[in-house]
């Protein structure tokens, strides 16, 4: 504790926190503008986040060599209330002209009418280079504009796809951060009662955030990271919700310090002292786990890694400088009306304390509470609370988290989506969205005899840049390769039509029977590649397009999580034994984190499966709902279980325990509370992947802040006693010989095992 001999001088009391507020306002203020610039940087391009030894990536980089331009296709179909007419299928070719002149739009190919007469399908091409969504949106006005009466038209394929999930991702800047910010405060005026104190911890977390986002926008754009939506949603909540757990912690140890009669500067040096262990460790830990993304192959979870990361640092520096600067600008005033009273903390404490001694006493306070409960019935409570947290993670057994489809990734309307079923209802459910196979031109004829045989392909063409739909039929008569136009006869003398040669390379454009997004369409794809590995061996052909693109992406997604979450333990372990000094308090601990998360699956696949009717999961939704449960979930067992040792150092360890819930309960809770309603704030948000990630974490943070934190940890730990400290010097002296305060700084090393 600092006394006022050692305090400097008034003038450095003042200006330090001036300071230290001044250069935040600066970062905030040159940071802010930034949310409004995010998709200057952002991508959402699929094929991005594969590794580049991933096959369909490696299509996907060689597929401009083939088309003579980097596109993505989108499909306009349109229908009419019957057969069309002579008359509208003249319409329709007016409508492909006026999308022609659609700035990014390449050259459409001739209107294909379905075999029932009733749809056309018409492919644009979307230059990648510019924004595809706004392409598409500029398609679709026009249209609008442009459509005859009588006639409804939809744009879908991949690009129509991408349009979509962007426009859902449209609300992140402004409606997840107005919805987030909004819950914290109102949580945050319930817990302080108070007008000022919440305004400066949303100051704290606000600029964290503002701070973090300038950094990660110039990364980005340097090409260091890939950032998409999915990341910049994830970022928004996690610094909000960690600056503004950090900041709960302090101001605890603010207030304690207040309510021991302390000046305004004594009690944030004090409280600065009391916090920066646990904050420090609680942020270290979480940055340690998600750096263990870093091992991810696909780019989008690598780039969370330390884009999280760099949150996280800032919310850490947030909360142990600014804050403490504004409170020690704003003193007790920060917590009026309800300043709180001298001798608070300690009755609180003295009243745990004394509950060992006599259980059955009266006690006030619904912490209190609680450490009477846990000192009466330690080993009922740990023992029930585990039945119940396992029937819970039971449930887990109907996760299905092996990817879905593409067209169901937007929550709500989608005009892609609608488009694709009516294309299906009139083409192959594949049309817009073909495989794609590179292949030798002189092994084209097996390819197109292993193609002809493969269930699930529904035509087969070569890519020709000579012809005027850059596609030419591809057929086997007597087992030569025979190339046709579809259309009228060539005329005398023409050449023979021909496909694009690449590297001595052909481009094959395999339509699938079913919808490119669906089962059948990947069990297709892996059936084609194990088919072509069989029939031409390994690595002579390449199979991609956006049904491989997905099939991809799931295997590198399962194979991330099966590589990443046992690592992540590990790394937590090491760093709780060392924050700990002890092996069985961190055991404990880590098995608890496994049971919630567990429990918080296990509940979230049956709301999903019987609730909501979810049509399944990404792979990396466990993943990452393990990453933020259980590097988030330790922040709360660092609280209490650096409290709890800190007070076992002093009291004994079963006190200690006691005196550690008391004094942490609310600040837990509060935390808790505040970090479910950010990752909530994500549903607001109409993708499939954060909507379950948001549910995912705000009950498993709910079930680890009133179960896991409140119940089941420390009635462990009471239950086996000093024993949690083994093999550290508080394992082996359960009591101090004197009072803490009148140990020399040589005994008290001793005493820690430092």
């Amino acid at each position: 504790m600092t006394s006022r001999s050692d305090a400097p001088p008034r003038l450095l009391r003042i200006g330090i926190p001036v300071l230290l507020v001044l250069i935040w306002l600066v970062g905030g203020s040159i940071g802010g503008p930034y949310f409004g610039k995010i998709d200057e940087v952002a991508t959402n391009d699929q094929s991005s986040f594969l590794p580049s030894s991933a096959e369909a990536t490696q299509v996907q980089e060689r597929l401009a060599d083939f088309t003579g331009g980097d596109t993505i296709p989108a499909v306009v179909v349109v229908t009419g209330s019957g057969a069309l007419d002579a008359e509208q299928l003249s319409d329709i070719d007016d409508l492909a002209t006026a999308i022609g002149a659609v700035p990014g739009v390449g050259e459409i190919s001739p209107a294909l009418p379905s075999e029932d007469g009733e749809a056309v399908q018409l492919f644009v091409p979307i230059d990648t280079s510019g924004n595809v969504d706004e392409t598409v949106a500029a398609v679709r006005e026009t249209i609008a504009d442009e459509i005859p009466s009588g006639l409804e038209a939809w744009v879908t394929g991949p690009a129509g796809f991408t349009a979509d999930l962007v426009a859902g991702f449209l609300g992140i800047d402004g409606l997840l951060l107005g919805v987030a910010l909004g819950a914290v405060f109102l949580i945050l005026v319930i817990v302080y009662r108070s007008p000022l104190l919440p305004v400066l911890v949303l100051l704290t977390s606000t600029f964290a955030l503002c701070v973090a986002l300038l950094t990660v926008w110039w990364l980005a754009k340097a090409g260091i990271f890939v950032l998409n939506g999915q990341v910049q949603g994830i970022l928004f909540i996690l610094v909000i919700g960690a600056a503004t757990d950090y900041a709960l912690l302090y101001v605890a140890r603010f207030r304690e310090a207040v309510g021991r009669g302390l000046q305004r500067w004594d009690a944030t040096v004090t409280a600065w002292r009391g916090a920066f262990e646990p904050i420090l460790a609680s942020g270290g830990t979480v940055i340690a786990g998600l750096l263990c993304l870093l091992l991810s192959d696909l780019a989008t979870n690598r780039a969370l890694g330390p884009i999280a990361s760099i949150g996280i640092l800032f919310a850490v520096l947030s909360a142990l400088t600014f804050l403490p600067a504004l409170l020690a600008l704003t003193g007790r005033a920060a917590f009026w009306p309800f300043i709180p009273k001298p001798g608070a903390h300690a009755d609180a404490g003295d009243a745990a304390e004394a509950l060992v001694a006599d259980p059955a006493q009266p006690v006030k306070g619904f912490w209190a509470r609680q450490a009477r409960l846990i000192a009466r019935h330690a080993r009922p409570v740990w023992i029930i609370t585990t039945v119940v947290l396992i029937a819970a993670a039971a449930g887990v057994l109907q996760l299905k988290a092996d990817g879905v489809p593409q067209s169901d990734l937007v929550l709500g309307a989608s005009e892609a989506r609608d488009g694709q079923d009516v294309l299906a209802a009139h083409f192959a459910g594949g049309s817009g969205s073909p495989a794609y196979v590179i292949v030798p031109e002189d092994r084209v004829a097996d390819a197109v005899g292993v193609l002809d045989a493969a269930d699930g392909i529904d035509s087969v063409a070569a890519v020709s840049q000579d012809s005027t739909s850059g596609q030419v039929g591809v057929s086997l008569e007597g087992g030569e390769v025979v190339y046709s136009v579809a259309g009228p006869p060539a005329a005398a003398g023409a050449p023979a039509p021909a496909p694009t040669v690449s590297d001595g390379d052909v481009l094959l454009v395999a339509t699938l029977s079913d919808e490119a997004d669906s089962l059948a369409a990947e069990e297709a794809i892996r059936g084609l590649r194990t088919a072509f590995e069989a029939e031409l061996g390994a690595g002579t052909t390449l199979v991609g397009g956006p049904t491989a693109l997905d099939v991809d992406t799931n295997d590198t997604s399962i194979r991330d999580r099966t590589v990443i979450i046992p690592v992540i333990l590990v790394v937590i372990l090491v760093i709780l034994m060392l924050l700990l000094r002890a092996v069985v308090a961190p055991l404990i601990l880590i098995a608890s984190v496994i049971l919630s998360f567990g429990s918080a699956l296990g509940v979230s696949a049956l709301v999903f499966t019987h609730l909501f009717d979810f049509p399944g999961a990404d792979p990396a939704v466990p993943l990452y709902g393990f990453v933020f449960l259980v590097a988030l979930g330790v922040d709360y067992n660092i609280f209490l279980m650096s409290r709890v040792r800190e007070e076992s150092l002093r009291h004994g360890t079963r006190p200690g325990i006691l005196r550690g819930l008391v004094a942490t309960g609310g600040v837990i809770t509060s935390a808790g509370l505040v970090l479910a309603a950010t990752f909530a704030a994500l549903g607001v948000i109409p993708i499939l992947f954060l909507a379950q990630l948001a549910f995912i974490v705000a009950f498993g943070v709910l079930l680890d802040t009133f179960i896991v934190r409140s119940l089941l940890v420390p009635a462990v730990a009471f239950d086996l006693g000093r024993v949690i400290w083994w093999p550290s010097k508080l394992w082996r002296s359960e009591q101090p010989d004197k009072p803490v305060e009148a140990m020399t700084r040589a005994e008290y090393r001793a005493r820690v095992g430092e």
